[in-house]
């Protein structure tokens, strides 16, 4: 029955993530299509903000392929998609600020993002090991009454969680992106205020595949914690 439930929760939130991403394709493409007044393309945005933002040592590239963009601080460069680069759209300038919006929250030491980026090398690790360290208290409270085995097992718990806790922690970083992104394209002139209205639309768009991708990860990650909690309740 516990399987239906997790179904009647999981159905919902992967069709929420596959209408997310379908709708920030379509405003992408929909905005792609609109140029903008100052005939501003995404490098020249990007380029413009870095200068008047005073960051100089950050650099700005183009990588392949249609809302690829984003933001390397280990290597100090914003790489803009191909969609994005050379693209004088309003849909294209709105993609570039937000990548641009993520150097100034590193410039500007905004909390979430340095916790956001404290979680990457964390996240990463706990991925891997997880199963690997859950299979390990499993066979352990197989062979023995030893309670070392449950500890693994809730350290496994604990390691595929971290994922779940990075999402959470990457929703303010990626709203507050977009909000400077729009404040930027205003005060800086590149966009009308009227213009704006079309990047906030792609920009809210974007911000709504993180909160689908948030949910469908604490529905698998409560699955999972049900799961290892009903063995290790049946074991007692």
């Amino acid at each position: 029955m516990t399987y239906y439930y997790f179904l009647l929760l999981l159905i919902p939130c992967i069709l929420l993530s596959l209408w997310a991403s379908v709708r920030v394709k379509t405003a992408f493409r929909t905005y792609q299509n609109v140029a903008n007044r100052s005939h501003m393309t995404g490098y020249d945005t990007a380029v413009l903000l870095l200068r008047n933002n005073g960051v100089t040592d950050v650099r700005v590239g183009r990588i392949s392929g249609e809302l690829s963009d984003h933001f390397d601080p280990s290597k100090k460069l914003v790489n803009l998609s191909q969609a994005t680069y050379g693209s004088a759209s309003v849909g294209a300038v709105a993609v570039a600020a937000h990548e641009i919006g993520h150097v100034m929250q590193k410039e500007k030491g905004y909390l979430p993002y340095k916790i956001r980026t404290a979680l990457v090398p964390v996240t990463n690790i706990g991925s891997r090991l997880a199963l690997p360290v859950l299979l390990v208290g499993m066979i352990i409270m197989l062979f023995s009454y030893s309670p070392i085995g449950e500890y693994f097992v809730y350290a496994g718990v604990g390691l595929y969680g971290l994922s779940t806790l990075f999402m959470l922690a990457t929703l303010p970083v990626e709203f507050d992106a977009s909000r400077r992104a729009n404040k930027m394209l205003v005060a800086e002139g590149i966009l009308t205020q009227e213009e704006s209205c079309g990047a906030k639309k792609v920009l809210s768009a974007a911000a709504l595949t993180y909160v689908a991708s948030l949910l469908v990860s604490l529905v698998y990650f409560l699955r999972f914690l049900f799961v290892v909690l009903s063995l290790t309740g049946r074991r007692r």
